[in-house]
Formats: structure tokens, C-alpha cells, sequence
């Protein structure tokens, strides 16, 4: 899924559905329609918002070295993929935070894992897993 209805960047950027639109107005945001004719965000273009918010973040503020328990799961648009011959490092942006996680490059390539596509990373100790939600393109 590479594409978000505004309602989904909303919930991704963490406001309403008005600031979107409103962003998109402005031109903040690029907001073009869909094949239904729906209006969607790409989302490549949520990436510099994601990180914008993310550093002005009064919780990322408040508690920078915030630490969470086993099976945190954490919903985000992956924002780098780098792979190597073995492995890949896949950095994911949720909310206020930046996941990383290093897994086989084999892996990172099954789940045909690119910048803007919805994910999330499971964390347990110093291991942290990505996977696509269920009905994701891959």
C-alpha cells in the first residue's frame, strides 16, 4: 500500500482529517485522486511531515529515552531501506519514533520492503521485527 486515503495519513501524522486537507491546501501536502476517485496521499509524501512532527514532538520532548516493554507493537511507514549483500537495516517511522531494525536482506526483499509503505515493527528486548499488516501489498 503505497497510497493513503486522507482519514489513513491522518492517523498515520497523528491529526485530524481537516489538518490534512488543509495542509494539502496550503501545499504542504500533495493530495491527488485516486483510481475510485478518492482523494490520497502518496506515502513517500508523509515522510518529511512524519519527520517534522516527530521532532517537534512534546512526548519525543519529554521523554526522550523513553524505554517500552516486550511485544510493543509500533504501526509506521517505513522510511529507508538499506541493503547490503546479507543484511538490510529498515528504519520505520511511527509517530514520534524512528524504529531500526536489521534483519536478513532476503527477508527485507520477500516482504518487498520500500520508503512509504505501512508497516509495523514488534519489539522484545534489543530484537525488533517488521511485518505487513494483513491485506498489505507486497
Amino acid at each position: 500500500m503505497k497510497q493513503f486515503r486522507i482519514s489513513e495519513a491522518a492517523a498515520l501524522l497523528g491529526v485530524s482529517d481537516d489538518t490534512v486537507r488543509r495542509w494539502a491546501d496550503q501545499g504542504r501536502l500533495h493530495v491527488t485522486r485516486g483510481p475510485n476517485g478518492m482523494q490520497v496521499v502518496d506515502g513517500s509524501d508523509l515522510l518529511p511531515l512524519m519527520e517534522d512532527l516527530a521532532a517537534g514532538s512534546a512526548l519525543a520532548e519529554a521523554f526522550p529515552l523513553a524505554s517500552a516493554s516486550a511485544r510493543n507493537r509500533f504501526v509506521g511507514l517505513v522510511i529507508r531501506v538499506q541493503r547490503d549483500g546479507v543484511m538490510a537495516q529498515v528504519d520505520l517511522q511511527a509517530g514520534p519514533f524512528r524504529i531500526v531494525s536489521l534483519m536478513s536482506r532476503e527477508a527485507a526483499d520477500a516482504l518487498g520492503l520500500e520508503p512509504g509503505m505501512l508497516a509495523a515493527a514488534s519489539a522484545k528486548a534489543t530484537t525488533v521485527s517488521i511485518e505487513l499488516p494483513p491485506g498489505a501489498d507486497t
